[in-house]
């Protein structure tokens, strides 16, 4: 018999400009264990920075953290990735910063703060993290499964950023591993994206300590493990997860 987790895979950090400064690793940790959770993600727009920091924070506070990254497309399209090995996620960073062009203005945008596992402040990341890359979508989730993570096509009920509200449609062949509802998301929408027969998932796209867990998805599993996430996505072997 699976066992129930909890899981909020679209956690922002103080990296993500949109994101408040108190979203530091440490913090983080912390208050998902105070919320229940048993897997959190770290996925910060168009940057890794922050994830090794709070896999080690994780890693001390006895809460599993999945290292991803949230990649705007050349659409304005916002696609997850998630990777078990900190390699492969290091080689899909370097991909998305080849292709993103500008610098941050912290007036306009904010601060992109990287952190420690301590929550000390160890540097500034330059870099327009809020702007779109020059990859396409279907590039991005190519580029996802080539370095073995699986890829979420973030808040796709949301007009802005959604893959729907951008391209008006999921393109035929796209291989998700998964679509995220937002947390406002009304459950009667929930059969209407049901359709595209790609699994459902919702998780909370926190910028704010006080978000993270607001909405999670429950995922039946051996253990809290990436590889069993990966498995519960094609429902291997009774794997399964329910929003």
């Amino acid at each position: 018999m699976k066992m129930p987790f909890n899981v909020d895979l679209h956690i922002h950090t103080c990296l993500s400009p949109c994101a408040d400064l108190a979203m530091l690793p440490t913090a983080i940790i912390k208050e998902a264990k105070r919320r229940n959770l048993d897997i959190i993600g770290i996925c910060d727009h168009n940057s890794a920075e922050n994830v090794s920091a709070a896999k080690r924070a994780g890693e001390r506070e006895g809460l599993q953290a999945f290292g991803g990254i949230e990649i705007t497309s050349r659409e304005e399209v916002h696609i997850m990735g998630f990777f078990d090995d900190n390699t492969h996620l290091q080689e899909m960073q370097k991909i998305v910063y080849e292709n993103l062009s500008g610098e941050n203005d912290e007036n306009a945008f904010g601060e992109q703060i990287v952190a420690n596992e301590y929550d000390r402040v160890i540097g500034l990341n330059d870099r327009l993290l809020i702007g779109a890359t020059g990859l396409a979508v279907d590039e991005i989730v190519e580029l996802i499964h080539s370095l073995g993570g699986f890829a979420i096509a973030s808040h796709i009920d949301r007009e802005s950023f959604g893959i729907i509200g951008q391209l008006g449609f999921i393109p035929e062949g796209l291989s998700l591993d998964a679509l995220e509802l937002s947390p406002h998301c009304k459950s009667s929408r929930t059969a209407h994206y049901m359709r595209y027969g790609v699994p459902l998932v919702t998780f909370s796209d926190a910028h704010f300590l006080s978000d993270i867990g607001k909405t999670s998805t429950t995922f039946f599993l051996d253990a809290p493990s990436f590889s069993e996430v990966m498995m519960a996505f094609h429902g291997i072997e009774g794997r399964e997860m329910r929003i």
